[in-house]
């Protein structure tokens, strides 16, 4: 990869920092798929933070407020999902 990287983005292989790889090809497990982040974007609607403290604070009561089943379902289906996607090649599935 990194010789295919230099010859067709030479600037990223001499840059400093990390590069970062958006990969297209399985949006099967795009972020927003993920079980934790669906459920935590309902739970932050129409929430105003005055400060710091208020966002993470109201993370804190997130995380507090669901049970040790709703993150044991969401590991698991995106235990399943991996699967599926390496069973696909990669390829886009439903």
């Amino acid at each position: 990869m990194h010789k295919k990287l230099f010859v067709e983005q030479p600037n990223l292989v001499n840059s400093k920092g990390p590069i970062l790889l958006h990969d297209n090809k399985t949006p099967d497990l795009s972020p927003a798929d993920y079980h934790f982040f669906k459920h935590f974007d309902n739970f932050l609607r129409e929430k105003i933070f005055r400060d710091k403290e208020d966002a993470v604070n109201t993370l804190v009561e997130f995380i507090n407020s669901r049970t040790p089943d709703f993150y044991c379902n969401g590991i698991g289906t995106l235990a399943k999902r991996w699967k599926k996607c390496i069973e696909s090649n990669g390829n886009y599935f439903d």
